[in-house]
């Protein structure tokens, strides 16, 4: 029993320690739908001060798939380019990634290179079109997002029970 009592006060202390540094992980994956090969290049930098968090480099074959070390879950911007090497054309998407962020899946075409955010609300930013849309765009669900929680959390009846019981005496 004693035991016991003595790991539940460790498990705070280390809870209690780690609270606020503790960061989850974003997987990537990069699809391939196009007859020919490209190179990609995936980075990741830290708002405001422009710090490089994340560099990696592929060469994707036509119908290959790969699964690129996780991003951290904290706010970055992440910008992936696709180069066509025969004619040195470079197209270039941007998205901000959030502690809410669940997933990338960058798609490329012949034509086209396209993001594909999951957030934890459960929606999805889709094919990120232009690097405009990434800012506010991406923040609204974030924000809706939590409404929904804080009247879940009223729900219920306990919270609204005690306060008409405050209201009636």
């Amino acid at each position: 029993m004693a035991a016991t009592i003595g790991l539940s006060g460790c498990a705070d202390a280390l809870q209690e320690h780690y609270e606020g540094t503790f960061q989850g992980l974003v997987p990537i994956e990069i699809h391939s739908e196009a007859e020919s090969h490209y190179d990609v290049t995936l980075e990741a930098y830290k708002p405001g001060t422009n710090r490089q968090t994340y560099d990696e480099s592929y060469t994707i074959t036509a119908n290959q798939s790969a699964t690129p070390p996780h991003l951290e879950a904290t706010e970055q911007h992440l910008r992936v380019t696709k180069f066509e090497r025969q004619s040195e054309e470079q197209t270039t998407e941007e998205a901000t990634i959030t502690p809410n962020t669940k997933s990338v899946i960058v798609r490329i075409t012949d034509d086209d290179l396209i993001l594909e955010i999951t957030r934890d609300d459960g929606e999805s930013s889709g094919p990120a079109a232009e690097p405009g849309t990434d800012g506010p765009g991406t923040d609204e669900p974030e924000t809706s997002a939590s409404e929904p929680n804080d009247s879940a959390r009223s729900d219920g009846g306990p919270n609204e029970t005690d306060s008409a019981a405050d209201t009636d005496e």
